[in-house]
């Protein structure tokens, strides 16, 4: 645990170095808020002004878009998958095979840190942002949902973090992986449900994609919030999110202990 805890702090102290970019970089992201806004005001409008499309009005669409924003802030992993395969790559992998603690554990252990930094930096501005968007909100949720929620983006975060690793130690096989990496994020912001909910989707489109684990990253917790899953349905639907993370972290242990048969601990 003292070695644990030495890596979380270092680990801290590192990102708490770029804290004013984390707070400008994430004001910046909340801007596109103003066209989503005046899109689906459009598109409710051409649609002949119906009251809900696909169960969502106009004001909570733009809401489940805000929140997709705190979703993805805890499950997006930005350049984790192709650092695991820059590592492989290079031969620098060789120096967390001699440290107290492994690669996975590692990486875990900064990503914590860097969300930790990045909430504590970003608190400001995503309080400014929903501040002022708070009319779209349909209203305050009972705890059970909120508590719901929390738990939802928690185990995003893990999922998040489990299934990049996953997709990283392909590089013990493949010497470049960028090409893979990109259509996997085209097909992330899409199957997430980051850019529209995916119940949208029309029948058995809807179906099939609400069945894949990337609906948890951003789609799940957002309607969660919006009171869109509840009961049964949502219990189900925690249980599911927790099958995923379990599911990808053996995965990614599987994968790299396998990957380290390959591995040759050339160059670095």
């Amino acid at each position: 645990m003292r070695t644990w805890w030495t890596i979380l702090r270092i680990c801290i102290e590192e990102r708490l170095t770029y804290r004013g970019d984390f707070a400008l970089g994430t004001l910046m992201r909340f801007l596109p808020i103003i066209t989503q806004t005046f899109l689906w005001t459009a598109i409710f409008a051409g649609a002949g002004g119906p009251e809900t499309i696909a169960g969502f009005t106009r004001d909570e669409i733009v809401a489940y878009y805000l929140l997709t924003y705190v979703s993805r802030a805890f499950s997006s992993m930005p350049g984790l998958a192709s650092f695991i395969a820059a590592q492989v790559r290079t031969g620098e992998l060789k120096k967390y095979l001699i440290q107290p603690i492994d690669l996975i554990g590692f990486l875990l252990l900064s990503r914590i840190a860097h969300k930790l930094v990045y909430f504590a930096v970003a608190t400001g501005p995503f309080a400014i942002v929903f501040f002022f968007c708070r009319d779209y909100f349909p209203g305050r949720p009972d705890p059970a949902t909120l508590a719901a929620f929390v738990l939802s983006l928690l185990m995003a975060f893990l999922l998040g973090f489990f299934l990049e690793a996953t997709l990283g130690m392909i590089g013990f096989w493949f010497l470049e992986v960028s090409s893979l990496l990109f259509v996997y994020m085209l097909f992330n912001f899409f199957l997430s449900g980051h850019m529209f909910p995916l119940t949208i989707l029309p029948s058995p489109w809807d179906k099939i994609v609400l069945a894949q684990p990337l609906q948890y990253l951003a789609y799940f917790p957002s309607a969660v919030f919006l009171g869109k899953i509840q009961g049964p349905a949502l219990v189900q639907g925690l249980a599911l999110q927790a099958a995923w993370v379990l599911l990808f972290a053996g995965t990614s242990r599987v994968a790299y202990r396998m990957g380290l048969r390959r591995y040759s601990a050339f160059g670095g």
